[in-house]
C-alpha cells in the first residue's frame, strides 16, 4: 500500500547520557513503530472489535507512514499541534500516531463539546489544522475558529465555514510521495500530547505532555505486572489517558492492544473473548455494574489474566474468585504518573496502593508543611525522572504555577497514610463535606451507597444544615429496571457506615448530571441543593444514634 512513499534520511544526534533517560528507540513514538516494525513485524499491535480486523507492527508502519505523509503535504510539520475531534476509530489512531511521528503535538478534544467549552479549547490549542467527523462539522460553524485555518473531515463530505476543507479519504490516505525528515531527531522530553481536563469548575485545562511523561505514567516503574505478551482492551475515549496512554504504553513494551469504540456492560464478556484480551482498566462505575449483572456458569471463563479497578472494588477476593482475575489498583490524573500503585489483590479495603519508585509524595496542609501519618493532607509529587510528569497547563502560566508551587505539583486531593504505606483516597479538596465538626469523605460515602445492589451510581455532597456545617446528601441513579428505596438504604448502611455519615437526604435520579468527560457534575447538584423530590431521613422519622463505643466527638443523634 506504502510501496511509492519515500522516506528521507532521519537525522541523528548523540543520546543524552543521563541514565534517567531511556533511549530514544524505548520512547519516542516515530522510533518505536520503525524499532517494532523491525524486530516484531508479524506480530498484531491492534485487534479492532468491531469486525475483528487487525494489523501487525509492519501494517502499522506501513499504515502510520502514509498517514504521515497526507498530514505532511496539507502543512503539518514537527512541533505544531493537530486538533482532533474523533470518536475511538482507526482514523483516530492513524492521526494519533501519525501525527507524533513528524513530530507533531496530538491534541485530542472531547466530542462532546459545543458551544463556549469548544470555543475554549480551540483558542487554547493554537492548532492550524484539525481533524474533525462530519457529524461534528457544525458546531464549528457556531463558534470563533482561532488559529484554525484548516478542516480534514472523516465521513460523509462536509465542510466547515472559514476553513479550507479536505476530505479523510483524499488528503489523508495518499499512495505515493515524499515524506521529508523532521529537521532534528525527536526527543524523549518533547511534547507528545495536550489533554484537555474535564474543567468542572473552570475552563477546561490542557495539559502538557512529553513523551517521557506518558512513558513514565505506566513504564516499567509502575506497571510493571503488564508485560510484552499481554493484550490490553483499549474502550476509554483517546481524549483521555485512559484511551491514548494506554494505547502508547502497549507500543511501548511491543505488545498489543483491543480498539473499541466504548464500554458496554452487556456485551463487555463477548468483546473481552473474541478479542483474546489479558488486561483491562475498569474505571468509575465499570467495575460495580459488571458485578451487579447475574452471576453465570461461565464468568470464569475468559481470557483476562489483570484488572485495574479504579476505585478499588468493594470485595477484592469475590471479584477476583468469580472472574478468575487478579485485581490491581492505582491512583492517578492526567498531570502525574501513577505515583501510588497495589499489589496483586490488596487486602487493605479501599486502598488506592502504595508508592513506587522514582516518585515522591507527601500529604501537606494549605501550607505545604507535611501532616503526621494517619492524618489527611493534600498529595504533593515529584519524580526522580525529568519530564516524568505533565510540563505545565498550556497557555495557562497561572494555572501552572499555582499547581507546581514549591517544586512540588498540588494534586488537589485529600489523602491519608497508614503506618504500612498504604494510601487512600479521601476526597477531592473541593468535595469535602464537614458535619457536626466531622470532616467526612464524600468518595467513602458512594463507596458504601453503590455497594446497594440498586444503585448504579451514586454521588455525595454537603449541602447547607440549619445547625451549621453540612448535613450529607446522595444523589442516585438506580440499576436498570430497579426501585430505590430511601429506608431500606438507610438501613442498609448502618451497619456499614459511621452514623456521621449516614445521608440525611436522599435524591434518585434517572442519570446524574456529567461533564463531556463523564465525571458527575457535582456542583450543579449543589447548586440544586434540596428539591422538592428529596428524600429526607429526619422528616421520615429515622433516627441514627451513634455507636457508644464510637471514637468520635460529636454527642449521639442524627
Amino acid at each position: 500500500m506504502t510501496t511509492d512513499i519515500v522516506l528521507d534520511a532521519y537525522p541523528t544526534l548523540p543520546e543524552t547520557t543521563d541514565p534517567r533517560i531511556p533511549p530514544r528507540r524505548a520512547v519516542v513514538v516515530r522510533d518505536l513503530i520503525e524499532r517494532w516494525a523491525h524486530e516484531t513485524p508479524e506480530k498484531v499491535f491492534v485487534h479492532f472489535e468491531d469486525n475483528d480486523e487487525t494489523w501487525t507492527y509492519r501494517q502499522l508502519r506501513d499504515n502510520i507512514v502514509q498517514t504521515a505523509l497526507g498530514l505532511q503535504q496539507i502543512g503539518v510539520r514537527q512541533g505544531d499541534h493537530v486538533l482532533v475531534w474523533l470518536p475511538n476509530c482507526r482514523e483516530n489512531l492513524r492521526v494519533f500516531l501519525a501525527s507524533n511521528y513528524l513530530g507533531a503535538v496530538y491534541v485530542p478534544i472531547n466530542t462532546a463539546y459545543k458551544g463556549s467549552l469548544l470555543a475554549h479549547v480551540i483558542d487554547n490549542a493554537d492548532a492550524e489544522i484539525a481533524v474533525v467527523h462530519a457529524d461534528l462539522v457544525d458546531r464549528l460553524n457556531e463558534v470563533p475558529l482561532g488559529r484554525l485555518r484548516k478542516l480534514v473531515v472523516v465521513g460523509s463530505p462536509k465542510a466547515a465555514d472559514r476553513l479550507e476543507t479536505f476530505r479523510y479519504c483524499d488528503a489523508l490516505l495518499p499512495r505515493s510521495g515524499r515524506l521529508a525528515a523532521p529537521p532534528r531527531p525527536i526527543e524523549p522530553w518533547d511534547p507528545m500530547s495536550i489533554i484537555y481536563t474535564s474543567g468542572t469548575t473552570g475552563p477546561s485545562k490542557g495539559v502538557l505532555a512529553s513523551y517521557l511523561h506518558i512513558f513514565t505514567n505506566a513504564g516499567p516503574e509502575s506497571w510493571s505486572m503488564v508485560t510484552s505478551e499481554d493484550r490490553f482492551m483499549v474502550n476509554p475515549p483517546m481524549f483521555h489517558l485512559g484511551g491514548m496512554g494506554v494505547m502508547y504504553v502497549m507500543l511501548v513494551r511491543g505488545a498489543s492492544i483491543a480498539f473499541a469504540d466504548r464500554f458496554e456492560t452487556s456485551r463487555f464478556w463477548e468483546s473481552i473473548r473474541r478479542t483474546k484480551c489479558s488486561v483491562v482498566f475498569l474505571l468509575g462505575v465499570m467495575a460495580s455494574f459488571l458485578q451487579k449483572q447475574e452471576p453465570r456458569a461461565d464468568d470464569a471463563d475468559n481470557p483476562l489474566r489483570m484488572v485495574f479497578t479504579v476505585p478499588l472494588v468493594n470485595d477484592v477476593e469475590a471479584f477476583s474468585k468469580r472472574f478468575d482475575v487478579d485485581v490491581y489498583t492505582i491512583f492517578n490524573m492526567t498531570e502525574i504518573s501513577t505515583p501510588i500503585v497495589s499489589g496483586r489483590n490488596p487486602t487493605a479495603r479501599g486502598t488506592c496502593g502504595k508508592k513506587r519508585d522514582g516518585v515522591e509524595a507527601r500529604l501537606v496542609d494549605e501550607n505545604d508543611c507535611e501532616v503526621p501519618v494517619g492524618q489527611i493532607g493534600e498529595m504533593i509529587l515529584r519524580t526522580d525522572r525529568p519530564w516524568g510528569m505533565n510540563s505545565g497547563y498550556y497557555n495557562n502560566p497561572q494555572a501552572t504555577a499555582k499547581a507546581w508551587r514549591n517544586g512540588w505539583f498540588h494534586t488537589g486531593d485529600a489523602f491519608r497514610v497508614d503506618g504500612e504505606g498504604n494510601y487512600y483516597f479521601v476526597d477531592r479538596l473541593k468535595d469535602a463535606i464537614r458535619r457536626r465538626g466531622e470532616n467526612i469523605s464524600s468518595f467513602e460515602v458512594e463507596a458504601d451507597v453503590t455497594a446497594f445492589p440498586a444503585i448504579k451510581e451514586a454521588a455525595a455532597i454537603g449541602v447547607p444544615s440549619e445547625l451549621g456545617e453540612d448535613d450529607v446528601m446522595v444523589c442516585l441513579a438506580p440499576v436498570e429496571g430497579a426501585t430505590i428505596d430511601p429506608a431500606e438504604l438507610i438501613a442498609f448502611l448502618r451497619s456499614r457506615m459511621s452514623h456521621f455519615m449516614i445521608p440525611r437526604y436522599v435524591r434518585v435520579l434517572p442519570e446524574l448530571p456529567k461533564t463531556p468527560s463523564a465525571k458527575v457534575m457535582k456542583t450543579q447538584l449543589r447548586q440544586e441543593g434540596v428539591t422538592a423530590d428529596t428524600w429526607d431521613r429526619e422528616k421520615a422519622g429515622i433516627i441514627v444514634k451513634s455507636d457508644r463505643f464510637a471514637a468520635t466527638s460529636t454527642a449521639a443523634g442524627s
